[in-house]
């Protein structure tokens, strides 16, 4: 099975912008081949603060996500996308009064032939979210054929429980979708040390959670400065044996097309 891991540059609250890209590099995996095309933790809205743009904070039934959602119309390719999701608690009540501001949540929705199959809700926020988001409840996996896949979002791979319940739910492939921010000031970042930092973290982390639970693990994040923050890239895949069986050259945006030979449990 092709697989494409997209390491894009996600420009904040720019969903015009961020949607065509997603396009584009999504028509471009289907010419390749690709059954699965993967995108990074808020690649359609950028990764923001939510309080600083509230016009990125999306509903899953909304007219944004169903734009996306269109993309996959008559293809056959599944399309995995991120975005800051509107937290249904903050609907309005009956009676028109309102409920209390809910945080919304970091969200990975899974699409195809023009249906929206499901979503994923980051479940592990850390401390630095915690003021602008809110965890997600459940781990759920998903279909691609016969095959049953999982989704993680970034700080998740610090989570082993996300991954072993992606296993214990039938998953025999995990996507890893991210978007860690680099620290310092911009004009002084080190982009090497940058990408060899997260490089690390993953063969660290999804090393061991591949061969534990014998998945294969696919890693896209997101590329590039944005208005106020950079991020690595780097797209990498996983073997069941924890080795690291594919990984991209350098922190450069584009597409990864990486082929794994699933076994499908009975």
């Amino acid at each position: 099975m092709k697989l494409a891991l997209i390491q894009m540059r996600c420009e904040k609250g720019a969903l015009a912008a961020n949607l065509f890209a997603i396009a584009t590099y999504y028509g471009a995996a289907v010419a390749e081949g690709a059954e699965i095309v993967a995108f990074p933790e808020m690649s359609y809205t950028g990764y923001v603060d939510p309080t600083r743009y509230p016009a990125a904070v999306l509903r899953l039934d909304g007219p944004e996500v169903a734009r996306l959602v269109a993309l996959t119309r008559a293809q056959p390719a599944t399309l995995i996308a991120g975005l800051v999701e509107a937290n249904p608690g903050s609907e309005p009540a009956a009676g028109g009064e309102h409920a209390a501001l809910a945080k919304p949540f970091i969200t990975q929705v899974v699409a195809r032939d023009g249906a929206l199959l499901g979503f994923y809700r980051k479940l592990t926020i850390q401390a630095e979210e915690a003021a602008w988001f809110a965890p997600g409840a459940g781990v759920p996996v998903f279909r691609h054929g016969a095959l049953t896949f999982g989704v993680a979002i970034c700080a998740d791979i610090g989570n082993p429980a996300v991954f072993a319940a992606c296993a214990a739910g039938g998953a025999r492939l995990v996507f890893e979708l991210t978007a860690p921010g680099l620290y310092g000031e911009q004009v002084t970042r080190n982009w090497r040390s940058g990408f060899g930092w997260w490089r690390g973290e993953c063969r660290t982390h999804l090393s061991q959670y591949a061969r534990e639970h014998g998945l294969w693990i696919a890693v896209a994040t997101q590329a590039g400065r944005t208005i106020d923050e950079d991020f690595p890239g780097g797209g990498y895949l996983f073997a069941p044996d924890g080795g690291c069986a594919s990984e991209t050259a350098d922190w450069s945006e584009g597409a990864a097309y990486v082929d794994v030979d699933v076994p499908i449990r009975s």
